[in-house]
């Protein structure tokens, strides 16, 4: 079975610590996803999610400039990342996915933890499941390794990023 991503109940987000006091937090507002799963054997399904690295947005355009920049995703030469899966695990409602990310051409493994909700049948007689993920990466392994010492100590931006995905998607026809 194919599913689509409903962008408008869906979320790629991301938070990282700022000067190892506060917590920033983003999102991207473009990607996409081929999911092939029967939502019965999810252990089997195959998704290919693609990111577009441009669309960051963390609510302050000079800091999104920066991330898009060569310092950070390099958006103008690496203008997507991907994900794509290498195994599933689920128990119950639980979920273990693991994976490869590909971010400024360099490609690492990634796991990532949650839960899957469905499948249901909304008001208009269409197939949904959700999902809700979570794990963390080491930016600098993909090549984000700008950062700037503290005078007290410490970095500016943390090297541990945590990635969250709410997804929600439709069975397509």
């Amino acid at each position: 079975m194919t599913w689509k991503v409903d962008a408008t109940h869906s979320s790629v987000g991301f938070s990282v610590r700022h000067m190892m006091i506060s917590t920033v937090r983003g999102a991207f507002e473009r990607y996409e996803a081929e999911v092939d799963a029967d939502p019965n054997q999810l252990e089997a399904a195959r998704v290919i999610a693609r990111v577009e690295t441009g669309s960051i947005n963390t609510g302050v355009a000079q800091r999104d400039a920066h991330l898009r920049s060569a310092d950070f995703f390099d958006s103008e030469q690496h203008p997507t990342m991907v994900f794509t899966t290498t195994n599933i695990k689920r128990n119950g409602d639980e979920l273990e996915v693991a994976g490869n990310l590909k971010i400024r051409d360099q490609e690492h493994p990634v796991e990532l933890r949650g839960e899957v909700v469905g499948p249901y049948k909304d008001p208009w007689g269409n197939q949904r499941l959700g999902f809700s993920l979570s794990g963390e990466i080491d930016r600098e392994q993909w090549g984000l390794k700008w950062n700037q010492a503290l005078e007290a100590g410490g970095m500016l931006v943390a090297k541990k990023v945590k990635i969250e995905v709410e997804a929600q998607l439709v069975q397509s026809s």
